[in-house]
This record gives C-alpha cells, sequence and structure tokens, in this order.
C-alpha cells in the first residue's frame, strides 16, 4: 500500500516593506517629540515671565517719572519713550536666549539622549528629518515670538495709558517694531539649533551663545569703522536699527534693509548648519 502523497506549496520569503516616511509623518513625529520634552513648555513660560518682567518693569518706572517730566520731555516720550517700551532692548535680550536655548535643546536633547540614532535608523533620510525639526521649532518659535510681543505691547500700553502717554497701532514706528521683534523669536530659535547641530555639548553652546550675542558686542570699539561693521553685524544690533530710529548724528549710520539682511543671513546660515551637518558627522 502506497502512502497518499502530500503535494508541499512553498510560500516564497518576500520580506514586508513598510512605506517610505511622508515629510508630513515627519512634521508630526517632531511635533510630538518638541512638546513631550518636559523642559519645553517650562523654556517658553520662563522666557514669558522674564520678557514681560522686563517690559513691565520700565513701562511702570516711565509711568512714574512720566509726571515729573517737562512739557517737551514729556513729548519726545510719547514719540519714542513709549515705543521703546513696549518691548525694550532688555526684552529682546531675554527673548533671544529664552527661545535660542529651546532651539538648541531639541537638537541637544537627541544627541546627548541619544534618540538621535533611533530616529535616523528608523529615518536614514538624515536632510528630511531634520528639516522637519527645522521646520517644526521655527513654526513654534514664530507664533510664541508674535503672541509674546503683542502681549507685551498691550501690557505696556495699558501701564502708559494712565498718564495718556501710550501709542497706539497707528503711532510711527509701532507697527515695525512689532514685526521686528517678532521674527526675532524664529531666527534666535533657528541660530541655537545652527550652533547645537555643530557644536553638540550643551555647557559649550551655551558659553558660545553668550560670548557670540552679548559678550562680543560690549567689547567692541564703537568708533571705528571696523568694529562697528562687526556689531551691526549682530542680532541684537541689527533688530535695535530695524526698531528705533537711528541717531542724526551716528557715525557711521546704517540702513533698516541691510539690518534685514543681517537677520536674514543668520536665519539663513544656521538654517543650513542645521539640516545638511548631520550628513557630514556622526551622531
Amino acid at each position: 500500500m502506497t502512502a497518499p502523497t502530500k503535494t508541499m506549496t512553498v510560500v516564497p520569503n518576500v520580506p514586508h516593506l513598510e512605506p517610505k516616511a511622508r515629510f508630513a509623518d515627519l512634521l508630526a513625529a517632531e511635533w510630538i517629540k518638541l512638546w513631550s520634552l518636559r523642559s519645553t513648555p517650562w523654556a517658553f513660560a520662563a522666557t514669558v515671565v522674564a520678557v514681560l518682567a522686563t517690559t513691565v518693569a520700565g513701562a511702570v518706572g516711565d509711568s512714574r517719572n512720566y509726571t515729573t517730566f517737562d512739557a517737551p520731555h514729556q513729548e519726545y516720550f510719547r514719540m519714542f519713550g513709549a515705543v521703546g517700551d513696549s518691548f525694550s532692548t532688555g526684552a529682546a535680550t531675554m527673548l533671544i536666549l529664552g527661545v535660542g536655548a529651546i532651539g538648541a535643546i531639541t537638537i541637544l536633547g537627541e544627541y546627548t539622549s541619544g534618540m538621535i540614532r533611533t530616529t535616523f535608523t528608523a529615518v536614514p533620510a538624515r536632510r528630511s528629518v531634520m528639516a522637519a525639526k527645522v521646520a517644526v521649532v521655527t513654526a513654534s518659535a514664530t507664533a510664541f515670538g508674535a503672541a509674546l510681543v503683542l502681549v507685551s505691547y498691550c501690557v505696556t500700553q495699558v501701564i502708559l495709558s494712565g498718564d495718556h502717554a501710550s501709542a497706539g497701532l497707528g503711532h510711527s514706528g509701532v507697527v515695525r517694531m512689532l514685526v521686528a521683534s517678532s521674527v526675532l523669536a524664529p531666527v534666535s530659535a533657528l541660530v541655537g539649533m545652527g550652533l547645537a547641530a555643530v557644536i553638540r555639548h550643551s555647557v559649550l553652546t551655551i558659553v558660545v551663545t553668550i560670548a557670540l550675542f552679548f559678550i562680543l558686542p560690549s567689547l567692541l570699539d564703537s568708533q571705528k569703522l571696523l568694529t562697528v561693521s562687526i556689531l551691526h553685524m549682530t542680532i541684537l544690533q541689527a533688530w535695535g536699527r530695524i526698531c528705533f530710529e537711528q541717531s542724526t548724528t551716528a557715525r557711521f549710520p546704517w540702513t533698516v534693509p541691510g539690518a534685514c539682511l543681517v537677520l536674514a543671513i543668520w536665519g539663513l546660515v544656521s538654517l543650513v548648519l542645521a539640516i545638511f551637518t548631520s550628513n557630514h558627522r556622526d551622531q
């Protein structure tokens, strides 16, 4: 008796191909990673407190002094001082530090935790990953900066309006100041990301940022063309030139378009560093 013969069907071992991640998927992933960091909401909240504390303190102080001014001095303050109180140089400094740190954290957090290896293993297209990260952080910083600047302007003008010294939206220079201060946030975030992508060390990144933006400008001689030219290339100086009118006695005058170009170059160079250095260095 012959045993029945069974026909065996061989199933080919074909690997299951996962669909490639779309850029929209990368944006969603980076959005989740940004807001899952514990430091992110704290950093945004600390920046809000620091900026508003600076502007409110300045507006309250000027409001108290305003009544002691003579008529010409009061007129001068209404023309220029009320705009400056809306978002002072101190507030801009706090914004650069806060948002710049947030931008740096988004990259340094992944490198220090080793998460970047998992990310690049899942999505080998490193530039696409970094481009998505830059897009998410820049959009968040832009919305945050615009909201914070608007709140700062409203709060300070309410304080000054008690002495009839406020500057409405139709006041000369107000809109320009609001736009320039809002742009400061995404530029600072990009610079933080660019420096972090190149340095990849938390303490060293903070030291370089403070030295580059705050210590170096304070050491430059404002009476020499070379050092003044370097000073004009810094972010805070460019922001100030856009927001405020230049003195008629300025020894080395520069234009508002030139200051806008400085901010654009900082943002563009930082964007390139953040996206393209990931392909040339191991994580």
